[in-house]
């Protein structure tokens, strides 16, 4: 198993992370993404979001419309799928997924059920169950050959729950800044609905989101971190955001503590 420990923001090249300034280019983004879109100044968001799809995924007796980032390209290795964090996109990866194109890797980036740039207008529950099994139809439908799989923080748990109830699908995992050792949401699970909506509320806020990334990224100045805060977002303003947050809240979240040991050795390589 691969761990490292770097943020997606922080594989890319450093002239990307130290760039403070940005032009603006003419991009065709698809009508289902928010029109907010259109606000965005990093080249790399813009490209990546004007390449979002929705490609259908049936499962738990209904056909959700679910976001990606498709390959341009098949290759004859394995395809690598790239999750994203808690409460976050596939623009998670705008920096990283050029690179690994140009490399010639077979890329795919997912949104997980619940967050992203999915069609969710008929909400299924956006428990972990749900998501393992929309992120396995995802696959059976769209990919069917073995993955490397790769997750981010609690994209971690994400990757290690698919790969011990789906074996067949995952060829390796690669976990980055894991967090795989929490138990779940804990006491935010038993919190009363309408406290758990405030507590979204303000997860979606700009004061939060602007702190939170100005405590993440250093050398950049405040109209760039605005602009990566607009970034990170940018999914916030679909109307069922808050239901399906809530929704996973509640639930009890990821504890995939029990299911570590499980994963199959062929996935494990030393750790870094």
């Amino acid at each position: 198993m691969f761990t490292l420990t770097a943020t997606p923001a922080l594989l890319m090249p450093r002239k990307f992370r130290t760039r403070e300034r940005f032009s603006i280019s003419a991009q065709n983004f698809p009508s289902f993404l928010p029109s907010e879109v259109e606000n965005i100044k990093d080249p790399f968001a813009r490209k990546l979001a004007s390449r979002i799809e929705r490609l259908p995924v049936s499962f738990s007796e209904r056909c959700i419309m679910s976001s990606c980032v498709k390959p341009l390209v098949q290759s004859k290795t394995s395809p690598v799928v790239l999750l994203h964090g808690f409460d976050s996109s596939c623009l998670e990866w705008r920096y990283t997924f050029p690179l690994l194109e140009e490399a010639g890797m077979e890329t795919w980036a997912v949104d997980i059920l619940g967050w992203g740039f999915s069609d969710l207008e008929r909400l299924p529950s956006c428990d972990v169950a749900s998501k393992r099994d929309h992120l396995y139809q995802f696959w059976r439908s769209h990919i069917r050959r073995p993955i490397i799989l790769v997750g981010p923080s609690l994209g971690a748990a994400v990757a290690i729950d698919f790969a011990a109830n789906h074996p067949e699908a995952v060829e390796k995992l690669v976990l980055i800044d894991a967090s795989v050792y929490a138990e779940g949401t804990g006491d935010l699970a038993k919190l009363p609905r309408a406290l758990a909506y405030a507590g979204v509320y303000l997860l979606k806020s700009v004061p939060l989101r602007l702190y939170v990334n100005l405590l993440a990224f250093n050398e950049i100045s405040l109209s760039t971190s605005i602009d990566w805060m607009n970034v990170g977002r940018l999914h916030c303003l679909y109307p069922w955001w808050e239901d399906a947050t809530v929704n996973f809240m509640v639930s009890g979240g990821y504890n995939v503590n029990a299911q570590i040991d499980k994963v199959p050795a062929k996935f494990l390589s030393k750790t870094v």
